[in-house]
């Protein structure tokens, strides 16, 4: 494997990245320092900080030039990333909007003269919340004008996007996944429900975790969810009956994060392991056991598995589940990590400061500085290297704009 390029900028100073999405293009990192920042991928150069936030960023989501944040200040805002304004701003959850999704239109089949069944009619965002409720509302459509109500936020204002409200769990929402018509929730009163978008309905109640549900994923292709409890199982469930399929068992602790894609499913959970499941038999096929905390975050695709915890950011083959390499060492902390077929993307700690850091193993390919490649290169926010022991702990992010120069001593 040749050495990739590889940047690092300090990021939300101290604070925890909650949440991290990235293209080609740009990096979105969530905080919760409150604040959304948008850097350039290549570069690492601070692009735009959104701010309006009163609390900590719990959840976002973009697509295209449409960002969708939820927080601890209840409210969900809808931004245009290029223009780096808050477009609309709904009210309504009445504790943190702690998960979210952008739902867009996709066909679920064909009715009787063989057309394309495509749910939902319309893109929608939709939330979780700790006050216990799921929201469904209308993805704003570009070019329609702001819509931002009176702070702070009055129940007499009827937001023009609310579609409905989904009443029925305990306890917080900590988890949903949606495809279609079908929305799928997990939450810390032990259940894991099963909605019908377009009517509100409750299709499912299902029952069986005895602790909190921390994670949700939907099998739709084959009609089934699965859910990560505290009480460390991983259940598989069909849609159609509602009936527990069967128990995928091994984890020894909390069963926080899961996903499925390439036909795997992976599993991850406070034992410090990972393990990779055949879907459709329940089949364990590799357990990936070589960090020493809590797994706090990974991907997969169908060659590998990249996974974050404790002090490393490790890679391994999805394939035999072997340890392949550590992509990065000596964190006091992984936040969240990220990949695409080009680079790996990470949000850690290190001394102390928060750093995003860039894997591009594109960059040989490119005209990149042959004598970067294989070093790991701090830049500043407007994407300058700098010698990061020089910049000393006090370093903050600069601003947007260079400031001014002083002007000449008289």
């Amino acid at each position: 494997m040749r050495a990739p390029g590889h940047i690092a900028f300090r990021a939300h100073q101290r604070h925890v990245v909650t949440c991290l999405q990235f293209d080609g293009d740009k990096i979105v990192t969530g905080s919760d320092d409150t604040n959304i920042n948008v850097y350039d991928t290549r570069t690492g150069q601070l692009r735009t900080r959104l701010e309006g936030h009163e609390g900590a960023v719990w959840a976002l989501e973009y697509d295209g030039n449409v960002l969708v944040s939820g927080s601890t200040d209840r409210s969900v805002r809808v931004w245009d990333v290029e223009r780096g304004v808050c477009s609309q701003v709904f009210d309504g959850h009445t504790s943190t909007v702690r998960c979210l999704q952008i739902l867009q239109p996709a066909e679920v089949g064909r009715d009787s003269n063989g057309q394309p069944i495509i749910m939902p009619k319309e893109a929608l965002i939709l939330t979780g919340s700790r006050d216990s409720t799921l929201r469904i509302w209308r993805l704003p459509r570009a070019g329609d004008a702001p819509y931002v109500p009176p702070r702070p936020a009055s129940a007499e204002v009827e937001c023009p996007y609310f579609v409905r409200v989904l009443a029925g769990h305990q306890h917080s929402v900590r988890a949903i996944a949606a495809h279609g018509d079908t929305l799928v929730s997990g939450s810390y009163d032990c259940t894991v429900r099963v909605w019908r978008i377009s009517t509100g309905e409750t299709v499912h109640r299902l029952q069986g975790h005895t602790q909190k549900v921390y994670s949700v994923v939907l099998d739709h292709a084959r009609r089934r969810c699965i859910s990560g409890s505290m009480d460390n199982l991983v259940k598989v469930w069909s849609l159609d009956t509602g009936a527990a399929l069967f128990n995928l068992e091994g984890h020894t602790s909390l069963v926080g994060l899961m996903d499925l894609s390439h036909d795997r499913l992976v599993s991850a959970a406070a034992d410090s392991t990972l393990r990779v499941w055949d879907p459709q038999h329940g089949e364990c096929l590799s357990v990936l056991s070589a960090h020493t905390g809590a797994i706090t975050c990974f991907q997969h695709d169908e060659q590998k598995v990249i996974s974050g915890a404790d002090r490393t950011v490790k890679m391994w083959n999805m394939q035999t589940g072997d340890f392949v390499r550590d992509l990065l060492t000596d964190l006091s902390g992984v936040w969240q990590v990220k990949f695409d077929e080009r680079r790996c993307v990470a949000a850690v700690q290190r001394n102390g400061m928060t750093y995003i850091e860039v894997l591009d193993f594109g960059a040989s390919r490119d005209a990149f500085c042959p004598e970067r490649l294989g070093r790991r290169v701090v830049v500043d926010g407007l994407g300058n290297e700098v010698d990061e022991l020089l910049q000393g702990f006090g370093f903050e992010e600069p601003p947007l704009i260079p400031p001014p120069a002083p002007p000449p001593a008289a």
